[in-house]
């Protein structure tokens, strides 16, 4: 996959950086406008306000933020 690096970094990599935001925009979204049928089946806690598919959206955008720590603490070489 030597042909698709886009500058440092390979595509690969640019799909593990855009991971987290996307989960985090999916949480937001299921939290204000997922309370369909299908979401009644994901949901284990009954009284929680985030039940369903939201919490598990967030927690995938946290599972998947160690590019972002990885990209925001390397010293940058010039």
């Amino acid at each position: 996959m030597a042909g698709a690096r886009i500058g440092r970094r390979s595509a690969a990599g640019w799909l593990g950086i855009a991971a987290s935001p996307v989960f985090a925009i999916m949480a937001l979204l299921t939290a204000r406008y997922g309370n369909g049928p299908a979401d009644l089946l994901c949901s284990a806690l009954t009284g929680w306000p985030l039940g369903g598919m939201a919490p598990m959206y967030a927690l995938m955008s946290l599972f998947h933020s160690a590019p972002w720590i990885e990209l925001l603490t390397t010293p940058r070489r010039r």
